[in-house]
């Protein structure tokens, strides 16, 4: 795959994870389909955090090829392919999708994961995952703070005071681009409201 140059963060910081590739199949990503896009900007203006640079040829793949050249994004790579967002990511968009990376993932409750992998659960985690997707391209230069509508229907606030932070999440790369939309990593897993994974 082609180098992505990557600058170097803070301490403690964990490496970008996102989408993978696994296949899906068309009948799997016809169940989730994308809202018009919000007409909301969002904000990660003064942010803290490094700039991801791309190269033109990452650039032009989309998100889903994008994520897939990074091996670090090995725990949504596995989510994406569960939930059969695979082929809905790989779609026109444009996209901007927040990722949590693997060590966000496995901050959360231990086992809860594994059994958002499970296919029964499948709704569930499509439901979690496309809360970290809006429907517009956002570079990290375009931000500002309030709340913005995501692909799942609900809001996530962004905000900027001291670093950028998507409700909880601190986010700690960005500008990660591809031909269909744009990523940045954010260090925390976001769960929808109306989501209680307690009782999975």
């Amino acid at each position: 795959m082609k180098n992505l140059k990557r600058t170097t963060m803070a301490a403690g910081l964990v490496s970008t994870l996102f989408l993978a590739a696994c296949g899906s199949d068309s009948s799997d990503s016809a169940d989730t389909t994308t809202p018009a896009a919000a007409e909301s900007t969002v904000a990660m203006t003064d942010t803290t955090v490094a700039m991801t640079d791309t190269t033109d040829a990452m650039a032009a793949a989309d998100i889903v090829a994008v994520a897939s050249s990074d091996p670090q994004f090995s725990t949504l790579v596995a989510a994406i392919a569960a939930a059969g967002l695979v082929e809905t990511l790989q779609g026109p968009g444009p996209f901007t999708v927040f990722a949590p990376t693997n060590d966000a993932f496995a901050a959360l409750p231990a086992g809860l994961v594994d059994k958002l992998l499970l296919p029964e659960n499948k709704e569930t985690l499509a439901k979690i995952l496309t809360y970290h997707v809006l429907a517009a391209k956002v570079m990290a230069a375009d931000v500002t703070a309030g709340d913005v509508a995501t692909v799942e229907g609900s809001t996530i606030a962004i905000a900027t005071d001291g670093g950028v932070m998507v409700n909880d999440a601190n986010v700690i790369a960005t500008d990660v681009a591809a031909s269909n939309g744009v990523i940045h990593a954010i260090d925390a897993v976001l769960l929808p409201p109306d989501v209680d994974v307690s009782s999975l």
